[in-house]
Formats: structure tokens, C-alpha cells, sequence
């Protein structure tokens, strides 16, 4: 019997890889005779790199580019089977990379974003994938697209150099003359689990500004901003994507994708699950056990947990969820294991170790006949 063990990382605690693991030792206690199959899921954003690289025997590359402010650092990204490169953008322009008091999107930038995908051009790419989680930018991908080849005038015709979002009220003109001739044959895909248009109360500025250390009058500016860059790029480049759902996400790097790299944005997880071939993984499977740290009602919303409920719905194969808290609104359709399921012993202070994660999927796979 074959039992799937595919949970996304327990964060600030576990890797997907680490909970896997345990959860498989759990279940192999509990049924020596099944058959384990460690199947580390990502959601398309933070720790994407690492479950494809480890999933597909792809290759770790590393780039010297900017981060938010300027400095520089070594930043790695994946080339995958079939000529595919990988960039989480959060290894050059996130929100981690910055103490509290640096955080100001009116300063950072995502310039360190095009170093990347400059350095995965040279490997002779024919499609790119980029994680669009936890940026420190809302720059609407100017930086990016500076490093790319493309310039941006202000009203004077004098090019602009600076970074941030301070540059965007200031621009005149964009002129793609200059981009790197590479990106038009790339087939790009953005991968995004949020529905943010550009501009507007759910936009770029108004809801993801305030994370990242905008005050109420520089979120102001940075709407307005945003908004004489949505015209440029529908004057200039014929690209009308204010409107476009996900065109906020990482202030605004959804637009940014589409505009400057022709790109689509499409959901992390399914991209994550098709790159694993996880519809053929989970073909005759028993069971497939997966989990995170909190299942809570945003969990059925575009992450891990819902992508493998969709999936294994469709191949007819049960779900079991183990968490360490259990928030979600009750789903009879999927059985969920907890540390409220645990003794005290293994959830002290509750916490969920490995050893209360191998407990809890054994107990998973225990808990009823399986079929078949």
C-alpha cells in the first residue's frame, strides 16, 4: 500500500522536508507493510527553490546581485528540467532581507530581481518562474525592469537612475528599446496566490505598503505613483493591466510581469504540483497525508492544503490533514490530526516536535480502514 506524505513546510519550526520525514518514520511504525513516499510540497512561495530543486534533481546556481537597499549579496536560484529557471524573489528584494527600521518601500527595490534573471538568461533558457512572496518593494518591477534593459525619462527627457518607489510619480516615458532581446522568446509564468488589482483600496500601495513600513501619507504617494506607471505602461508598451487580478502582488511585480516579461500569472501550488508530477505520484495511492503548522481558513484558499484536496479529489484518493493548530472550520470531508489529538508530554507548550508529527500521521493512517 502506498501512502503519500506531501505537507508544505511548518514555518518557523519545520522544513517541508523535515515534516515529511517524520511524518513518514510515524506511519511506517504504525504499518510496516506501506509502502512511504516523501513527496516535500511549497506553495509557490517561500521555500519553492528548495522542494523543486530536491523534487526534480535540478541544479542550485548563485548570482552576486543588490537587495532592497543596494547592498550586495550571493542569491541562488534553480535551473530545473527542460530548460527552466527558478528565481524566488524574496532571495534578492524580500522583506526578510532587512532589519525593521530599514524597511521603506520608498527605497527598496527589486533591481536585484533582474540581476537574477540576467544571470539565468546566460544558461540558454526557454521558460522562467518567478515567486512573486514576501517582497520589501512596492517599485511596480521598476527596478527589475532598469536591470533588464529597459529606461524610464521624466517630463525633462532626462533618464531616471534612482530606485524605489519614489521613482514612480517621476516617470514620463518608458522605452523598451533597450530590454534584453532574450526575455521576448521566454515563456514566463509569476506565481501568485493573491487577487490584488494594481491600484485601488485592495491595490499594491493601500494593502501591502503598511507591511512593509509605508506610513499613511507615503502609502498615498505611492498610490499615485502606481497609478502614472499603470498609464505609462497602457500608453507606452500597450500594457493595461491595472485592473489585472494579482497585478498588486509584491507591490505591484504582478503587473510587472506581465508589462515588462510578457508573462502569466498563475497559482504557486498547482505550478509546484504539475513541476512534481504529483497527479502521477498520487495514481493508486492509499492515502495521502499532508499538513502545515496552522490549517486555519486560509489554508483552503490557494495553498498547499487546498491544492492537494483539489488534485486528490480528482484521483479519488483520501486526504488527512496533521497540523500543529487546528483553525479551519470543520470539513467532513477531511479528517484533521492536531496537537489537541497528542499527549501532553509530546505538545508541551503547545508545540508539535517531530516526534508529535510521526504520532500524528501514524495516527492518520490508523485511524479507519483504508480502501482497498
Amino acid at each position: 500500500m502506498n501512502i503519500i506524505l506531501a505537507p508544505d513546510s511548518f514555518k518557523g519550526t519545520f522544513t517541508s522536508s523535515q515534516a515529511a520525514a517524520a511524518m513518514a518514520a510515524g506511519v511506517r511504525e504504525r504499518l510496516p507493510e506501506a509502502r512511504t513516499v516523501e513527496l516535500p510540497l511549497a506553495d509557490g512561495g517561500d521555500g519553492t527553490l528548495d522542494v523543486l530543486l530536491a523534487g526534480t534533481g535540478g541544479e542550485r546556481c548563485m548570482a552576486r546581485v543588490l537587495d532592497p537597499l543596494g547592498r550586495e549579496r550571493e542569491v541562488d536560484y534553480a535551473l530545473l528540467p527542460g530548460d527552466e529557471a527558478l528565481v524566488e524573489m524574496a532571495r534578492s528584494s524580500g522583506l526578510s532581507l532587512l532589519a525593521p527600521a530599514e524597511r521603506n518601500p520608498w527605497l527598496a527595490d527589486t533591481y536585484g530581481l533582474g540581476q537574477l534573471i540576467l544571470s539565468a538568461l546566460e544558461h540558454d533558457i526557454r521558460a522562467l518562474a518567478v515567486t512573486l512572496g514576501g517582497s520589501a518593494t512596492v517599485d511596480g518591477g521598476v527596478g527589475m525592469a532598469r536591470a533588464l534593459g529597459w529606461k524610464f525619462y521624466d517630463a525633462s527627457g532626462k533618464e531616471l537612475q534612482e530606485e524605489g518607489g519614489k521613482i514612480l510619480g517621476k516617470i514620463s516615458r518608458i522605452d523598451p528599446d533597450g530590454a534584453d532581446s532574450r526575455l521576448g522568446a521566454l515563456d514566463v509564468r509569476a506565481l501568485c496566490d493573491v487577487t490584488n488589482p494594481l491600484l485601488g483600496p485592495d491595490g499594491a500601495a493601500r494593502i501591502f505598503g503598511p507591511q512593509k513600513g509605508a506610513d499613511a501619507a507615503m502609502v498615498e504617494r505611492l498610490e499615485h505613483g502606481m497609478a502614472n506607471l499603470a498609464l505609462r505602461l497602457k500608453e507606452d508598451l500597450g500594457a493595461d493591466v491595472a485592473a489585472m487580478p494579482g497585478a498588486g502582488a509584491a507591490g505591484g511585480l504582478g503587473a510587472a510581469a506581465a508589462a515588462f516579461l510578457g508573462g502569466r500569472l498563475v497559482s504557486g501550488i498547482d505550478y509546484v504540483l504539475d513541476t512534481l508530477k504529483f497527479d502521477d505520484c498520487i495514481r493508486g495511492a492509499r492515502l495521502i497525508i499532508t499538513g502545515e503548522g496552522s490549517f486555519d481558513s486560509q489554508s483552503m484558499g490557494g495553498k498547499a492544503i487546498s491544492g492537494v484536496l483539489e488534485r486528490a479529489r480528482a484521483a479519488a484518493v483520501p486526504v488527512a490533514v496533521v497540523c500543529g493548530v487546528h483553525k479551519a472550520a470543520g470539513n467532513p470531508e477531511v479528517p484533521v490530526f492536531s496537537r489537541d489529538n497528542l499527549p501532553e508530554r509530546l505538545a508541551r507548550g503547545g508545540q508539535v516536535g517531530l516526534e508529535g508529527l510521526a504520532r500524528l500521521a501514524g495516527d492518520a493512517a490508523t485511524a479507519e480502514k483504508l480502501p482497498g
